[in-house]
Parts: C-alpha cells; sequence; structure tokens
C-alpha cells in the first residue's frame, strides 16, 4: 500500500478518498490547530464532520501511528489493525457522526480491537507448540519507517500488559489528559494514574529506556 493511497475495505465497497477531501479536512484542522491546545491534530466536532471517506483519508496518519505503537513497532499489523477499524466504523457512520466526539469514539474503537485481537492470539499461542515469528518493523520494502520511535521502544511497550500499553501510548504519544484516558479505556482517572505508573517504573527498568521513560514523566 502507497502512503496516501488509503482503501478501506467494507462489506459494501472499497473506499478510495480524494485529494481534495483530505485537504478540505487538513483545512478544518489547520483553522482549529491554534485553539487546540498542542501540536496533534485538532478533534472534529460533529458538526464538522466530513463524509466517511474524507474521514477516513485524513485521520489514517493519526490512527496508524497509535496503532503502530500499540502492535510494538509491526507496521502490517498497525495497518491491519486500522483497517479492521475503520470497515466497523464505516457500518455505523450514520451514528457515529452524529456524537459530539467521534474521534474519541474511533479512536476507543481502534484499542479495544487491539485489545481483542491480543487476547485471542494469546489464546492461539497457548495452543501452539511454536510461537510465529515476529514481523519486521521495517516492512517487507526495507525501507525505515517514519515514526520517531527507537527499537528498544518496541520491545519494552511489548512487555507491558495491553491495558498498560494503552495508557502509555494515549498519554505519553497521544498527550491525552489523565481524565480523557480513563474515558477513552472505561476506568477511572485513579486507574490511568496506577497503571501508568506501574507501566513507567517497568520501562525504566530497561536500561536502554531509562532515560527515554525519564523524560515521559516531565508534567505529570
Amino acid at each position: 500500500m502507497e502512503s496516501g493511497d488509503i482503501r478501506v475495505r467494507t462489506t459494501t465497497r472499497t473506499c478510495t478518498p480524494t485529494a481534495d477531501r483530505r485537504e478540505a479536512v487538513r483545512d478544518v484542522d489547520q483553522e482549529q490547530g491554534d485553539d487546540a491546545g498542542g501540536g496533534g491534530e485538532a478533534e472534529l466536532p460533529r458538526d464538522e464532520l466530513p463524509d466517511f471517506e474524507t474521514y477516513a483519508a485524513v485521520r489514517w496518519p493519526r490512527l496508524l501511528r497509535t496503532a503502530y505503537l500499540l502492535t510494538n513497532g509491526d507496521h502490517h499489523e498497525a495497518e491491519d489493525l486500522v483497517q479492521v477499524t475503520l470497515a466497523k466504523i464505516y457500518l455505523r457512520w450514520s451514528h457515529i457522526r452524529t456524537l459530539d466526539a467521534p474521534d474519541q469514539y474511533v479512536r476507543r474503537a481502534l484499542i479495544n480491537n487491539n485489545t481483542t485481537r491480543q487476547r485471542k492470539r494469546r489464546v492461539v499461542q497457548l495452543l501452539t507448540p511454536h510461537l510465529p515469528e515476529q514481523r519486521s518493523p521495517m516492512g517487507d520494502a526495507g525501507r525505515p519507517d517514519s515514526y520517531d520511535t527507537r527499537s528498544e521502544l518496541f520491545a519494552a511497550l511489548a512487555t507491558l500488559p495491553p491495558r498498560q500499553r494503552a495508557i502509555v501510548v494515549l498519554r505519553y504519544w497521544e498527550c491525552l489528559s489523565e481524565q480523557q484516558t480513563a474515558h477513552l479505556l472505561g476506568c477511572s482517572v485513579g486507574t490511568v494514574k496506577s497503571q501508568a505508573s506501574r507501566a513507567l517504573k517497568k520501562l525504566r527498568s530497561s536500561s536502554a529506556l531509562s532515560e527515554y521513560a525519564a523524560t515521559m514523566t516531565h508534567g505529570e
């Protein structure tokens, strides 16, 4: 799949958003960027939500970045996770576009799908004598991925339970608040705090990540 050529397979059709649609929503993001309180993309309000194809095209990089971290740097697995999530979102788009915070719904769906996939995979692994080799994060093309991450980080994230991994990704890469993270994961703020603390403590136990993990606690 070429970068920027986003196809979401659904039960009824294949979506190939146009450049005009992607540009239209980028304009909305840019207009709201100064008021978004940070360098991330602005959350799209309900009254400015575009059609599904445009939404999928513009949000693809953001969703893929989150999925990439959730899947331990496996680019193929991340793409598949986003594709599956968007296919499910498409089937409920008429409802989702009426929500007050559609972006939060989509992000939560991505995380829930990843957790479900990991649980199913764990059952298979328990029943399989030999685990399959992990695919290289470099991808089949052999080109480096464009994310500012390190191999040590992926290895460390892989040691965290799914809930802790999701909290770390949302809090320190998506830059969500504790309240937003708790809302997305359906847990209390106290749970977010305690799980984040445990996750960071585990990350700090890695000598390769000790300095990196320390920088993530800045502003806690």
